[in-house]
């Protein structure tokens, strides 16, 4: 597999100042998922690793992690998890997934037990964890991304006999977020919005 050609902004040193930078990465592999990032978003941790604050920041840095971006391949041992079953065709035929889980057909989550070393949860909406965390292998890990505006049911037993991590990712608070807006706002930029019917 032939390394990808990448773009990206970079901090060379604790100045902070950025500049286009090319690097490579490594093709996507076969439990990979790629995606073309559309916008980034910074939070104030994005500040702190620019200036070195933590002591673990590796130059050159391009900061940001907080991404809207559309999946552009799948290695060929993904599974892609899904309550529309529409959705598999492009999964598996565009994408290139492994293989394609309805969420909401019980048989499938069950022949799917116990195989999966981890799952990257998108959903938005409330929606019951127990189903994915029976899914993980031991020492899998479950790292939760989306933001339902209602607390999820997080039942401890599975996570200890299995050894199961759960996971979620760092956001930035009212400040930060206000910020970003506001940057956004000043630079005219804007997400592209698709309605749904």
């Amino acid at each position: 597999m032939q390394p990808k050609k990448a773009f990206g902004w970079a901090a060379r040193d604790t100045s902070g100042v950025l500049s286009p930078f090319t690097f490579s990465r490594r093709a996507t592999g076969e439990k990979d998922v790629s995606f073309k990032v559309l916008y980034c978003g910074i939070c104030h941790s994005d500040f702190h690793m620019l200036k070195n604050d933590w002591g673990t920041s590796t130059y050159p840095l391009v900061p940001g992690h907080e991404i809207v971006g559309v999946v552009t391949e799948i290695g060929s041992k993904v599974t892609v998890i899904s309550t529309s079953p529409n959705k598999k065709k492009e999964a598996i035929e565009h994408l290139g997934a492994d293989s394609f889980l309805v969420s909401r057909n019980q048989d499938e989550l069950q022949a799917a037990t116990s195989t999966m070393d981890g799952i990257i949860d998108t959903v938005s909406a409330p929606h019951a964890l127990p189903p994915l965390i029976a899914l993980l292998k031991t020492n899998g890990k479950l790292v939760l991304v989306g933001a339902p505006e209602k607390p999820l049911e997080l039942p401890v037993f599975p996570l200890l006999m299995g050894r199961k991590i759960v996971a979620g990712s760092c956001i930035g608070g009212m400040k930060e977020t206000q910020e970003m807006i506001n940057f956004a706002a000043k630079h005219n930029i804007a997400a592209d919005i698709e309605e749904q019917g």
